[in-house]
């Protein structure tokens, strides 16, 4: 027995010191100051993947850190990075569409703005800088499906949850996309509608992309975000939570970072 209560009670002091650690971080490109958000498990020994977070329109807000903590729950060390500037966020779509206005017109800054987190996370000392991978919802969906069609910077994979599938910049082109692609769309979305998703198709097939989509029936746009149906009845707007698309979405993602870095 005395030997039952000691193994229990080691049991709870490893568990104790097993901490998910985070921490704002500054960092910069030549034209803007940002702030991201970094994790990850500390009992975790040498160095694991990193996985890049890319928000929503709103901008760096509780939400994605949330996510990014979840992924660091996993074993990967996660930073959720700004593509706006200065940790902005909004809770107000009409700030949030001008907010993300601004990154699409300028492409090219919003570009050095994602390589410029890409690079915080592959020189931190937990990651291992050949197996990353980014993630993104909504706006930042949008942008991760952008990196991968310019040819991904070296991302093992990138994953859409109810994201733009349009182009930010250039389109897709053959030989060029690098990374996997997996898209989990809301059959339901009426933001990103059906002639989106089969332009999307269309452009992926034509460039010879390795890419998955994954339709939830019923599922609206920001069906991953519990906050989506409080906001839909605050402004008006086509969102709606869905819990189980969500729970079956993290589901599919935790397979696809599975299999790309185990990917030789």
């Amino acid at each position: 027995m005395r030997l039952l209560v000691t193994a229990v009670l080691l049991a709870g002091i490893a568990a104790a010191q097993a901490e998910i650690v985070t921490r704002e971080l500054n960092y910069s490109t030549d034209q803007t100051d940002l702030q991201g958000y970094l994790t990850y498990d500390d009992s975790i020994k040498g160095q694991r993947p990193g996985v890049l977070v890319v928000h929503e329109w709103w901008g760096l807000d509780d939400y994605v850190r949330e996510r990014a903590r979840m992924l660091a729950q996993l074993g990967y060390t996660a930073l959720a990075l700004d593509m706006y500037g200065e940790g902005s966020n909004t809770g107000h779509p009409q700030q949030a569409a001008e907010f993300s206005r601004q990154v699409r017109q300028n492409w090219q800054q919003g570009q050095a703005r994602f390589q410029a987190a890409l690079k915080v996370l592959r020189e931190h000392q937990t990651v291992d800088p050949e197996r990353i991978a980014a993630i993104g919802y909504c706006f930042g969906g949008g942008v991760v499906l952008q990196m991968a069609r310019e040819g991904g910077e070296g991302l093992d994979g990138v994953v859409s949850f109810h994201g733009s599938l349009s182009p930010m910049g250039q389109p897709a082109r053959p030989g060029e996309v690098q990374a996997d692609i997996l898209v989990l769309h809301g059959g339901a979305d009426d933001v990103v509608g059906d002639q989106q998703l089969q332009q999307f198709r269309q452009e992926m097939e034509a460039a010879g992309a390795n890419y998955q989509v994954v339709v939830y029936q019923g599922a609206k746009h920001g069906f991953t975000n519990p906050e989506a149906d409080a906001k839909a009845r605050q402004y008006g707007l086509p969102i709606g939570y869905d819990p189980q698309a969500d729970r079956q979405s993290w589901e599919r993602m935790k397979g696809f970072l599975e299999r790309v870095f185990e990917q030789p």
